[in-house]
């Protein structure tokens, strides 16, 4: 294998990554996230600036949250329950919600 075809794969996932970050809004917008979360307010569950910022130097946060928005949960934001994601709703949409979230600053 080349170093031009590494470097060329590398950069494929470098922008299929980001592809996926910047498409995680409308995802959440598709997806009803934003019926009970905002970008920066508190609606019923936290903002998502908020959940980055808490999560924001823990290297296992992608797959506990994916994990937690496919399950729900309770208690890590107060008492009102996330409740399960629709089984409607795919993995592959539920990891480009979480990694857009998690990139907000």
């Amino acid at each position: 294998m080349s170093i031009r075809y590494l470097v060329m794969l590398a950069a494929g996932l470098v922008f299929a990554d980001n592809a996926l970050a910047e498409n995680g809004e409308v995802l959440a917008k598709n997806n009803n996230c934003l019926t009970c979360h905002a970008v920066d307010k508190k609606v019923l569950g936290p903002s998502f600036k908020e959940v980055a910022a808490k999560y924001k130097d823990d290297k296992g946060a992608q797959a506990a949250l994916e994990k937690k928005v496919r399950s729900g949960g309770a208690g890590a934001w107060g008492k009102m329950p996330m409740p399960a994601t629709a089984m409607s709703v795919s993995d592959g949409d539920i990891k480009g919600i979480v990694q857009w979230v998690l990139s907000l600053k």
